[in-house]
């Protein structure tokens, strides 16, 4: 850090100690650190800036700004996301959103991203991006969509296929083959299993039997599983979707697929119908570049109206990694009005995962409470891959004496551990900056709640 004396925002810091609430003062010494590169120091001045005006999408557009500029482009990309999700988004936001996913690889994003800006305002053109993405000023935002999807617009119908059905299954698994997840249980069984068991009382108050849940939360913590069990907690049957079922090359097919999956779920009622991945296809309309991907959004939500088929007895699962992705009128109530997060197992119900993972296998000496003790932050799936580096370990050496299998022993596991690195952290560190940044309505609590344990 300079001396004091030649550096040229000491001026401006001094001013601020003796007024500290002056925010015009502030902003010129935040805007002044970032025109001389000092990014960080910057970013702290916005952020108090945002704490007393947090309404204020320019000084949010200027904090992602200072993001984008000192590299932290995820903390940049919430800011933007939560502006250009609103009505009327600054066209400087969407310039930053497009150089944002040039970053990333995102090339269709950029240009429908730039394209949106120089409709807002053509005087953000900007000659450099306009080259990279080959976009020329008085190009509109419409014909990007035609540009997109003239071959599949001129083929339509060339590959139309027969009435799609996917495969029903029946569940044996029930929620006491699922560790933990006590609370995320008991919602469940207000919202579908007590209506199943009994209608005439939610008859009584017309209250129909079904409706939609969506599980959020880092990938391996048991988000399948549980809608998995939950069909089988009701004997009814179960349709795992996922984006592969429905996404189809030619025009209309996929809305139609998606209509006869839900038909499907319809003539099997009791029946939980479950989307895995669900903002690969209830992606936010805003981000979207074409007006076919918009229409596959608006049939879904459609669907899950039931405006002209009941959804009586068809209770809709989804289950996403990303639910800052999701468009948000599918939190309308009647759709998915229940958002639940989905955590890492806590210690009992690591300690309960380990033990059903080791059923039906040779082990001795196993203390699961100390094991779950060890493996914090751990998902499911983290505490499988733990049991099968065991499992192997044991292999190799039964095979290298030649001797009867050899029991898996809790050090087996402990050391394990050792080689194995919980998964979840790369999704909170994400989930973190959406909780602070773009948490309106409170729908991150939980996550914010969760790591401040």
């Amino acid at each position: 850090m300079m001396p004091a004396e030649s550096d040229p925002v000491a001026p401006l810091r001094a001013a601020l100690a003796v007024s500290p609430d002056n925010l015009p003062l502030r902003r010129h010494l935040a805007d002044t650190l970032l025109s001389l590169s000092r990014y960080d120091e910057a970013v702290d001045e916005f952020r108090k800036l945002l704490e007393a005006s947090p309404s204020s999408r320019d000084i949010q557009l200027a904090l992602a700004n200072a993001f984008y500029q000192s590299g932290r482009a995820s903390e940049a990309a919430v800011i933007l996301e939560s502006l250009l999700d609103k009505p009327n988004p600054p066209a400087a936001a969407c310039v930053l959103y497009a150089r944002l996913a040039i970053g990333e690889g995102r090339i269709a994003d950029a240009v429908a991203r730039y394209k949106q800006a120089l409709e807002i305002d053509p005087d953000v053109a900007d000659e450099e991006l306009s080259t990279r993405l080959g976009v020329l000023p008085n190009q509109s935002y419409q014909e990007q969509d035609d540009e997109l999807f003239e071959g599949r617009v001129r083929h339509r119908g060339a590959g139309a296929d027969g009435d799609f059905e996917t495969e029903l299954e029946r569940p044996k698994v029930r929620f006491e083959n699922v560790g933990g997840m006590d609370q995320l249980k008991e919602e469940i069984r207000v919202k579908v299993i007590y209506p199943m068991e009994h209608p005439e009382i939610y008859q009584a108050y017309g209250k129909t039997i079904g409706g939609g849940i969506m599980m959020y939360g880092p990938p391996g913590c048991g988000k399948t599983f549980l809608a998995r069990a939950t069909a089988g907690e009701i004997n009814a049957g179960f349709l795992s979707i996922g984006i592969n079922d429905v996404l189809d090359m030619w025009m209309g097919n996929s809305e139609k697929r998606l209509h006869q999956i839900f038909q499907q779920a319809r003539d099997n009622a009791p029946c939980v119908l479950f989307f895995d991945e669900v903002d690969a296809l209830g992606g936010k309309r805003s981000d979207m570049q074409s007006g076919t991907a918009r229409q596959l959004i608006n049939q879904f939500l459609a669907e899950l109206d039931g405006a002209e088929y009941s959804n009586e007895g068809v209770l809709v699962l989804a289950a996403t990694n990303a639910p800052w992705h999701v468009d948000p009128a599918f939190r309308r109530p009647g759709r998915f009005d229940r958002v639940l997060f989905v955590p890492p197992p806590d210690e009992p119900a690591r300690a309960d995962i380990l033990r059903l993972h080791c059923q039906g296998k040779p082990t001795r000496d196993i203390d699961y409470n100390l094991l779950a003790k060890k493996t914090p932050k751990y998902s499911g799936a983290d505490l499988k891959a733990i049991l099968d580096l065991a499992i192997e370990a044991k292999l190799t050496e039964s095979i290298k004496k030649g001797g009867p299998p050899q029991p898996i022993l809790g050090k087996d596991l402990l050391q394990a551990i050792k080689s194995h690195r919980p998964t979840t952290q790369e999704w909170f560190s994400s989930a973190r900056n959406y909780a602070l940044y773009a948490n309106q309505g409170g729908l991150y609590d939980d996550v914010l709640k969760w790591l401040d344990k």
